[in-house]
């Protein structure tokens, strides 16, 4: 009977070290990490992107635990020169412009003296842009979802708390377009934000993560001093690797535990 359990033990903790993989080595504090978010907001029932929904507790657990162990929230406008930028750096990103970062996130990163950059869509309303990337994401979950009114990005960014950046027109699969497309979705938006928003827009966020380096001039010539990947990890550069840095995906569906691994090692498992 003991060795029965013995082995269940063993199973399990040989599970759980692959799931988790503890034993990477961690990354040093003095490379800045970029966290990725989408909504703050409670999980749905059956819904197909849950994952992108991180509950307000846990958000709220997860900025107090950055601001209770000496992190500098920066927003990715200074990391166009990191070398600035203090040991333990964290950059929170959120794509997309969905209305619960205001109403979920905001107060949130207000408490903690946090600051966050929005990547924010343009034409964000009434569009399934989940489409564009996988067809057969036609349930149109995503469109539904409030999005950001003009309004509250004025008031988010009049807080000092939240930076903006760009996120195309549409939210558009940079694949799928052809060269004067990817130049109005990307140079033409950041043009028409910074005259709606009165701000300068320097950090640029891929849709889906779905790009080339045939893309990179493109926003390299609208003007932006960074982008970001959703390619998991923490650069080694920040420089070297400034028009395509990787993030720490933030999933709805992990718990603590997967977030303190994440900051460490810059991936999950």
């Amino acid at each position: 009977m003991v060795w029965i359990m013995g082995v269940g033990i063993a199973l399990g903790l040989a599970v759980f070290s692959h799931r988790y993989r503890w034993w990477r080595s961690p990354v040093p504090d003095s490379r800045p990490r970029i966290l990725m978010y989408h909504m703050v907001a409670e999980h749905r029932p059956g819904a197909a992107f849950n994952k992108l929904r991180v509950p307000p507790a846990r958000f709220e657990e997860q900025v107090k635990w950055l601001a209770d162990h000496g992190y500098y929230f920066a927003l990715m406008s200074e990391l166009a020169n990191p070398d600035v930028l203090p040991d333990k750096s964290v950059a929170i990103t959120f794509d997309d412009g969905y209305e619960d970062n205001y109403l979920n996130a905001h107060p949130v990163l207000v408490k903690y003296r946090a600051r966050a950059t929005l990547y924010l869509v343009e034409d964000r309303f009434d569009r399934d842009w989940s489409v564009s990337k996988k067809s057969h994401h036609d349930s149109g979950e995503l469109k539904a979802e409030a999005k950001l009114k003009d309004d509250q990005v004025v008031e988010m960014i009049a807080s000092g708390v939240w930076a903006l950046g760009g996120h195309t027109a549409t939210h558009a699969n940079l694949n799928k377009i052809d060269s004067i497309a990817k130049g109005r979705e990307i140079g033409g938006s950041k043009k028409r934000l910074e005259q709606k928003f009165g701000v300068r827009l320097s950090s640029f966020a891929y849709p889906f993560g779905i790009f080339t380096e045939d893309d990179v001039p493109y926003v390299k010539e609208a003007g932006y001093d960074t982008a970001v990947s959703t390619i998991e990890g923490i650069d080694v550069s920040v420089t070297e690797s400034r028009f395509a840095l990787k993030r720490i995906k933030i999933s709805g569906k992990d718990g603590k535990l997967a977030f303190l691994l994440r900051m460490r090692t810059g991936k999950r498992g």
